[in-house]
């Protein structure tokens, strides 16, 4: 199947959505008008119908138990709201960790990267490239998948393209499976390091109450080398699998593409750096084993976390919320001087506004994150291409990281040595920037992170043993919560950028502003009428499934959007512009009787 023709044909619009979409704890829809004529999407919106209102309650809590409470904003990624919360806690009681804390925490967040990104890879978004899914969307490409050898089936085993389809078929492929198994060794490594997954036990500001001793950093290890040797297979798998699509549909690069306009927040704290104040901020974070910045249009236009804080915007936009200016302000000036805008988390106010949806208005409980770039004096809908795309990439330029012998940037790319294990000898992988930010790059650049995290976790081991073996077994510094300050914390969670931002006043919470990932993605159009990240790669994208509108799955969209790791998988519904039912699903009552 060639590239979609230019548009030449009348439009021939269809409205379709999706709502709610897997894999955002149900609350995500994707509406669109697609043009069947010449086969491409010419509209979209994202919306969520959920309100959560943890900025809400937060205020008047202790400070103490900001990382106990954000933790439960998400039943996956909870251990990265903590940590980013802890990191929030340290700047405002002004408590530096001990380093053998810090090694403690990176082992436990590279834990949860390769936990996420290998569940999500082959067991969710996997289903869209599986034989099943082929084989009803484009059966045209199965065929062709059954005659293409597969270029590294030397290492992951699999002799033809089709072949790794079936493998990925939900529950019962032997990749799938065998992806469920490693999920279960990566949640016992982090259960290692933090007591308990999803929801850390011993993490808590001033450092972790793990007992740090040889056994438990052996015992991390020992399922680190497990995983190494299933991802040496892996790595190649996906590489062969994402090579074919765009050898047998040429163009596919354009599916979900979109500028290129990436931010990551840095993660991994290197403890001989970071100490915790805003007023060393810029220095630390240039340390962190993942680089924080931002990379518009190729480019990397800083590496500052300082900058990088103040220029975040939260715009209202197409959302339920009724606008907090005027309003208080909460900080007028940062700790080094410079001024805080009205708009920045520090000074928000959330005021929902429930209302019936309107895409010609508001239509989502989702605002808008934007980074004012002072250079255009634009407002950018940033994207954190499902996380590791951004985090690559911006590493990648920077060339700072150099981490003991296993992860190396390049300023063009990042090489990753894995040490040999049980079933293979060392590999070095390298990943280099891509030509595009788009759908399969994304999910490439999640397979590679899997890579990069267990090569660091390696060098985490090592510093941490350092530590056992000198007799420095301390993993928590005392601290005292003060009558007024702030803070924020800077981190990454799995799907990319995750800030909170604190107020203190009366040795209470006067205000707090968590930012994960998915409201930059699933943002709305702003203020500015800037679609969100989401919404602008689905729009424009080409159509390359055979299937017509009476019996249109959508798969080329709902590629795109699960490139960016929305979230938990949930229940996802259809409807069709005319009002046709597509299928019904009733389940089946507790205690009813069949007959």
């Amino acid at each position: 199947m060639s590239v979609p023709k230019e548009v030449s044909a009348p439009p021939k619009l269809v409205a379709m959505s999706w709502d709610p979409i897997t894999r955002i704890v149900g609350s995500l829809g994707i509406h669109t008008k697609i043009d069947f004529a010449n086969r491409r999407i010419a509209e979209c919106h994202s919306t969520s119908s959920i309100f959560r209102g943890y900025s809400v309650f937060m205020r008047g809590k202790d400070p103490r138990d900001a990382h106990t409470i954000t933790s439960r904003i998400c039943g996956i990624c909870g251990d990265n709201h903590a940590t980013c919360a802890v990191y929030a806690q340290n700047m405002a009681f002004g408590v530096k960790p001990p380093h053998l804390a810090e090694w403690i925490i990176n082992l436990g967040e590279a834990a949860e990267y390769m936990f996420d990104h290998n569940l999500f890879q082959d067991n969710l978004v996997g289903v869209d490239f599986c034989e099943q899914m082929v084989r009803e969307t484009n059966p045209g490409v199965l065929d062709r998948a059954e005659r293409t050898e597969a270029p590294h089936a030397r290492i992951h085993g699999y002799r033809t393209i089709a072949d790794i389809m079936r493998a990925l078929n939900p529950f019962k492929g032997a990749l799938y499976l065998e992806a469920l198994h490693m999920s279960r060794v990566t949640r016992e490594m982090f259960s290692l390091m933090e007591g308990r997954h999803v929801h850390p036990s011993t993490l808590y500001p001033g450092g972790v109450g793990t007992v740090a001793t040889v056994q438990v950093f052996n015992d991390y290890l020992v399922r680190l080398l497990r995983y190494i040797d299933f991802l040496k297979r892996v790595v190649p798998l996906h590489d062969d699998l994402f090579d074919f699509f765009y050898e047998a549909l040429p163009g596919y690069e354009e599916v979900g593409r979109r500028r290129v306009m990436l931010g990551c927040w840095g993660s991994f704290q290197n403890p001989d750096a970071c100490d915790f104040r805003y007023e060393t901020m810029s220095q630390w974070g240039r340390e962190m084993y993942v680089t924080p910045g931002i990379v518009i249009d190729g480019k990397l236009v800083t590496t500052d976390l300082v900058e990088i804080n103040l220029g975040i915007r939260i715009l209202l936009g197409s959302s339920f919320y009724e606008d907090w200016e005027p309003g208080e302000i909460f900080v007028t000036h940062d700790p080094l001087g410079n001024p805080i805008d009205p708009r920045h988390p520090w000074n928000q106010t959330t005021r929902p506004k429930p209302q019936k949806r309107d895409f010609a208005k508001n239509y989502t409980w989702v605002m808008s994150p934007r980074w004012l770039d002072k250079v255009s004096g634009q407002h950018l809908a940033l994207d954190t291409g499902g996380g590791p795309l951004a985090r690559f990439w911006v590493t990648a330029l920077a060339g700072k990281v150099d981490i003991g012998g296993y992860v190396k940037a390049t300023g063009h790319s990042v090489k990753i040595r894995l040490p040999k294990t049980v079933n293979h000898g060392e590999t070095e992988l390298e990943w280099k920037i891509p030509k595009w930010s788009n759908t399969l790059e994304r999910d490439r650049a999640r397979t590679y992170f899997q890579a990069y995290a267990a090569a660091a976790a390696l060098h985490f081991i090592d510093k941490a043993l350092h530590e056992v073996h000198s007799g420095r077994l301390k993993t928590w510094n005392e601290f005292k919560v003060p009558e007024e300050g702030i803070g924020c914390g800077f981190h990454e969670a799995v799907r990319g950028v995750l800030s909170h931002h604190m107020v203190i006043r009366g040795g209470k919470i006067a205000n707090y502003h968590p930012y994960p990932p998915t409201p930059w993605n699933a943002s709305p159009r702003d203020s500015f009428g800037t679609p969100g990240p989401y919404e602008d790669a689905v729009m424009n994208t080409p159509i390359f499934e055979e299937n017509g509108p009476d019996n249109f799955k959508g798969i080329d969209i709902m590629r795109t959007v699960r490139s960016f790791d929305p979230c938990l998988p949930c229940g996802v519904h259809m409807y069709v512009g005319d009002g046709k039912t597509i299928k019904v699903h009733h389940s089946p009552a507790f205690g009813a009787q069949v007959t």
